[in-house]
């Protein structure tokens, strides 16, 4: 049971006045809370945004598979696979690569 979920049910029971209003003013706490902690990037994301930008200027509009975009960024395959769905207007693609089989490829659309 999560603390909105307990805050919730103590709501629902209506026990007493005084346990609803705290119950209340502890969830517009924990909404409050989340709101801030949504709006603040963390250090990560801030760490990835040179990526991204990056991996944005490398893509064209022909698929090219993640370590191809790994490769001329100077980063991983599995970060750039995962980075990459992060650039805005990116689609993917199946790429039938010989002696591997088939691919993700991304383009800008």
């Amino acid at each position: 049971m999560t603390q909105r979920d307990f805050y919730t049910a103590v709501i629902n029971a209506n026990l007493n006045e005084e346990m609803s209003t705290f119950a209340t003013e502890a969830i517009t706490k924990l909404d409050a809370r989340n709101a801030k902690r949504a709006s603040t990037k963390s250090k990560t994301q801030i760490a990835n945004e040179p990526i991204i930008e990056a991996i944005s200027k490398v893509l064209t509009d022909e698929p090219m598979l993640a370590s191809k975009i790994a490769e001329l960024c100077e980063i991983s395959t599995q970060k750039a696979s995962a980075l990459v769905k992060k650039v805005e207007g990116v689609q993917s693609v199946d790429v039938k690569v010989k002696g591997k089989g088939t691919q993700k490829g991304y383009f800008l659309a």
